[in-house]
């Protein structure tokens, strides 16, 4: 079992949440994790890089001076690819649009909990007891981060109705927020600290706010 401390918005440790490794695949597993990481990020390419081949540039194809006599090197058209302004070599044309590839939905739901799970045999895991908030306020948030020791990139996953620790942590820099529903094994990997509460991870773990994601979706439907 790994023992996860319970911290306040001190960063005192109030309690132990027992997390069992077999929810969340045993073991970290690297290949799984490297194959969904470059599935979402190849997922988030446009497709739409595009560049000029010297005949697509514009500029007069005359030649810029005769071939002899003048002491410099033989220059063509003002188009060419030494030129600054001129055209590529191999420009990039609308060959491609689409760069997605998928996972199967065992594959991405597993790779979402051992990315969690490799947090966890971290340390990177920082999981308070609650994060409401009277109002919004960016400075109580920060004052939260530094109680707690996330000094580095920090992934905030809140429950859906908790709306005021999403204002707080919104503008804070180096932070993201997601909903906990929406934890994923890329993001996980991009940033150094996981911070949640208690309560949303419990959820997450035992599939509860995937159920009720659902079910709010059905009803939006």
């Amino acid at each position: 079992m790994i023992e996860l401390p319970v911290l306040d918005k001190t960063g005192k440790k109030v309690d132990v949440l027992s997390i069992d490794p077999a929810t969340l695949g045993g073991e970290v597993r690297p290949a799984l994790l490297k194959q969904a990481y470059v599935v979402t990020h190849g997922n988030q390419r446009q497709g739409s890089a595009r560049t000029k081949s010297r005949g697509m540039v514009e500029g007069s194809t005359r030649k810029l001076y005769k071939q002899k006599g003048t002491g410099n090197a033989r220059r063509g058209a003002v188009r060419t690819i030494i030129m600054k302004g001129g055209g590529v070599a191999f420009a990039k044309t609308r060959t491609r649009e689409d760069f997605r590839t998928q996972l199967t939905k065992k594959m991405r739901r597993l790779a979402n909990r051992n990315a969690l799970l490799a947090k966890l045999v971290d340390n990177e895991v920082k999981c308070l007891k609650d994060l409401s908030f009277k109002q919004p306020k960016s400075k109580d948030f920060t004052t939260v981060l530094k109680a707690v020791g996330a000094n580095r990139s920090t992934l905030v996953a809140l429950a859906s109705d908790n709306r005021n620790a999403l204002l707080s942590a919104r503008n804070v820099e180096g932070v993201t927020v997601c909903r906990v529903a929406q934890l994923n094994a890329f993001d996980l990997l991009n940033h150094r600290f996981l911070l949640v509460d208690r309560a949303s991870l419990e959820g997450f773990l035992s599939g509860a706010v995937f159920a009720e994601s659902a079910s709010n979706g059905k009803e939006k439907a």
